[in-house]
């Protein structure tokens, strides 16, 4: 399976589109052996989290992309979801904050986009310079 910046981007909007909290896509592929992408994104609530995961496999699952794995679903502070090239971490806010991977990855290229369901804004952060 191959997962396209196209599916990366669609995985994206379905998350904002349930209004996920600070979105962030990190591109990990200089640095990690495993993924190109992280995707890292909150919720506000178990409910919330239940539901970003769901918007992101059903708009991937509609492009004939399906998970690897899935890690975490049942307790929803911290669902892993495995597309290969792909890895998305959904968060419960506080376990985001708590666990701070964004600061683990602090050295590849960010692209955070606004949290409303306006069009995307992408800003690229390069960090670590």
């Amino acid at each position: 399976m191959t997962v396209t910046k196209e599916d990366v981007m669609i995985a994206v909007e379905a998350a904002r589109d349930k209004k996920a909290l600070d979105p962030v896509l990190l591109e990990v592929s200089e640095v990690s052996t495993y993924a190109d992408y992280f995707f890292i994104c909150s919720g506000r609530s178990v409910i919330q989290v239940k539901a970003l995961v769901s918007a992101i496999e059903q708009a991937l699952k509609e492009r004939g992309i399906l998970p690897l794995h899935v890690e975490g679903l049942s307790e929803g502070r911290w669902v892993l979801l495995d597309y290969d090239e792909l890895i998305i971490h959904i968060f419960l806010e506080e376990t985001r904050t708590f666990y701070n991977l964004e600061r683990l990855w602090n050295d590849v290229p960010h692209t955070s986009f606004a949290d409303d369901s306006a069009p995307a804004e992408a800003s690229v952060l390069s960090h670590g310079d």
